[in-house]
């Protein structure tokens, strides 16, 4: 089959995906690379923890932020430029990152970048939606599901061996050269491939998205630090959900959306929207969890711990190609129980988790639950877009990755304040640390563990609320545009 932009010239297909996944992978990666790099930076910049955590509260806010806004962009301008723009714009982040002078500087950089990925991570599927038929629409997103999962599964890992064998600095050094390149070759291979039209901004939504989802998202990244009773975390939390009911009200009443959520009429989409976001949940949120006691209970470094999950983020990226076929070939529901199933039992040792348990035993553990979200985290995505017509589908994928970049910010909050109370209400009285230091100690760790050990509670619940609903996702197949 040819394939054909929207002016009706052939193009190079294979090479308009390898610049997408690519270009993709580099911004996607940036989410989690500097997740170990913190202890480096404050030592760099000499500053406090709450202060380099902005490099990712700050991230997240952008990128949420602009998500929402990358389904009107998809419809008004050229896809071949709206993507070499973003990536563009991703490039200039990344080069005043790896140039920063000074803390500030860096977080410019960081918030600079966090724009091109808002854009890049849904157009991205979007595009592959768009150029496949709907019988290979599985074997597409399965690519696609080497990007979404396997690049922020693999930044710390990443990052762990790069701060021990270099600086910093080159946590962006690295990826400079290839974005230019993908840069240069996006030039002349990228082809407008969705269909515009001239439409109006409305600015009105744009405010209220922009304030909603900033303030939401800032929110639960403070949670960690702040604790839930922190007035900054509750005061910004409830501006979220004003603005974003706002924003909610404003979409429905408007003839032409900024954001459709006409989307949600459709049971299927929803359903796998939820899914999709259970899944992406257990991925970030765990990640947190999982090298916080690798490193403090194990005593790892970065690059050990990061090690440690090498191998499950390597499983995702092996397996959601395959995954996408299956799914081509038999639908979501089967594969979606399967998944939803080795995920929760991947998750429940972990809640017996000792100080001197096998590192091996971690190792296939992890594996398991990766296994079964390459299973999920394309083949539901891809169901739950095939439930929407073509038109629908650039709305569809914004709010489905709006709703995912929320939710990972929740599941991350809740896991790590979980973690912290479950551990200070268990601590031993500090008179404990005179009279028997040893008991103390042995105490303290006991308690600590107890934290890690509620967290994973948390985890085994999120996975098996998947599990449950997982039953009501029909085979996702195609639909034609008359039936749906």
């Amino acid at each position: 089959m040819v394939a054909l932009d929207v002016t009706g010239k052939k193009y190079n297909r294979f090479m308009l995906v390898l610049i997408l996944l690519v270009g993709t992978f580099c911004t996607i990666l940036n989410q989690t690379i500097l997740s170990t790099a913190f202890p480096t930076l404050m030592k760099a910049f000499d500053i406090n923890t709450s202060t380099v955590q902005w490099l990712t509260s700050g991230f997240m806010m952008v990128n949420g932020i602009a998500i929402p806004v990358s389904a009107w962009l998809s419809t008004r301008f050229n896809t071949k430029w709206l993507y070499l723009i973003a990536m563009m714009v991703f490039e200039v982040g990344t080069v005043v990152s790896f140039m920063a002078p000074s803390f500030g500087a860096l977080l410019v950089g960081r918030l600079i970048q966090a724009l091109g990925v808002g854009v890049t991570m849904p157009l991205l599927q979007t595009i592959m939606l768009t150029i496949f038929p709907p019988e290979k629409r599985g074997a597409a997103m399965g690519l696609s599901g080497i990007v979404i999962g396997l690049a922020p599964a693999i930044g710390p890992t990443l990052s762990g061996w790069i701060l021990v064998n270099a600086s910093w600095r080159d946590l962006f050094g690295l990826i400079i050269p290839i974005v230019a390149v993908v840069i240069l070759l996006g030039f002349k291979f990228m082809r407008p491939i969705l269909p515009t039209k001239h439409t109006k901004l409305d600015y009105l939504s744009l405010v209220f998205s922009t304030i909603g989802f900033g303030s939401a998202l800032y929110g639960f990244s403070e949670v960690g630090t702040e604790g839930w009773g922190s007035n900054i975390v509750i005061s910004t939390l409830i501006l979220g959900i004003i603005f974003i009911a706002l924003f909610v009200w404003r979409q429905t009443s408007m003839d032409k959306p900024f954001l459709n959520l006409k989307v949600f009429k459709s049971t299927q989409f929803t359903i796998a929207t939820a899914l999709s976001t259970i899944t992406m949940m257990a991925l970030v949120g765990f990640e947190m969890v999982l090298p916080l006691y690798l490193q403090i209970i194990r005593g790892m470094n970065a690059l050990h711990s990061g090690l440690t999950l090498l191998a499950g983020a390597l499983m995702m990226g092996l397996v959601s190609p395959f995954a996408g076929q299956i799914f081509d070939k038999y639908g979501a529901k089967n594969l979606t129980k399967t998944g939803f199933t080795l995920l929760t039992l991947g998750t429940l040792p972990f809640i017996f988790l000792t100080e001197d348990v096998s590192i091996l035993y971690i190792v296939i553990l992890y594996a398991v639950r990766t296994f079964g979200m390459a299973l999920v985290m394309m083949p539901v995505t891809t169901s739950g877009m095939n439930a929407l017509p073509t038109e629908m589908m650039g709305h569809g994928t914004a709010v489905n990755n709006t709703v995912r970049q929320v939710g990972s910010s929740i599941a991350t909050a809740v896991l790590v304040s979980i973690l912290s109370n479950v551990t200070t209400s268990s601590m031993p009285a500090k008179s404990l640390l005179k009279l028997d230091p040893l008991a103390y100690k042995n105490e303290a760790l006991s308690a600590t563990l107890s934290g890690y050990h509620a967290a994973f509670a948390v985890a085994i619940v999120l996975t098996a609320v998947g599990l449950i609903l997982s039953f009501w996702l029909g085979d996702g197949h195609y639909v034609k545009e008359d039936d749906k």
